[in-house]
């Protein structure tokens, strides 16, 4: 089995490895970033390390998880995607991150939109949702652009706003 999963014009798609974990540190481990991310806290090294071992994990189980983006004129790691469920969660979710240097020059646009085309024609997938800080205006566009719906605002356990979007697979 091949490690590219897609290529775009400007990115290559790849499984994980544990050579990621400097380059996932750098993506996630970024203060600023990381905001709008979970709790909002920088990823550890331990959490990176688990990370990594459990997206390979769940190659083996479901075929798909997190995936390094590589920039095609480079040979560097800007970015990550995928698609996952977390805590055993039902519903495939769409994740990514991308270093700062890289916000708003359409990588994500580009990188999101095959990703759902990846898990639609791969896998079969006809429904992944995307959770979003409500406050976090750029990746909402990222989402509508790539044909994904905002629904529900959910309140979570300690009081803070989640915006969900979803995608549905449209039959032809």
């Amino acid at each position: 089995m091949t490690d590219i999963i897609f290529e775009t014009s400007r990115l290559l798609c790849r499984r994980l490895t544990f050579d990621d974990f400097e380059s996932m540190l750098e993506v996630y481990g970024d203060v600023e970033a990381m905001k709008y991310v979970g709790d909002g806290s920088p990823l550890t090294k331990e959490e990176a390390k688990k990370w990594i071992e459990v997206t390979q994990n769940n190659y083996n189980k479901r075929g798909y998880g997190m995936f390094a983006l590589v920039e095609k004129s480079t040979p560097n790691v800007i970015g990550f995607c995928g698609i996952v469920h977390p805590d055993n969660q039902i519903e495939p979710e769409i994740k990514y991150a991308f270093l700062r240097t890289y916000w708003g020059q359409g990588f994500a646009t580009e990188a999101i939109a095959e990703l759902i085309r990846y898990g639609k024609d791969t896998h079969g997938l006809t429904h992944m949702i995307a959770t979003v800080a409500p406050e976090h205006i750029a990746s909402q566009k990222v989402l509508s652009k790539v044909g994904m719906n905002k629904t529900e605002l959910r309140i979570e356990e300690d009081g803070s706003q989640t915006q969900v979007f979803e995608w549905q697979n449209k039959i032809e």
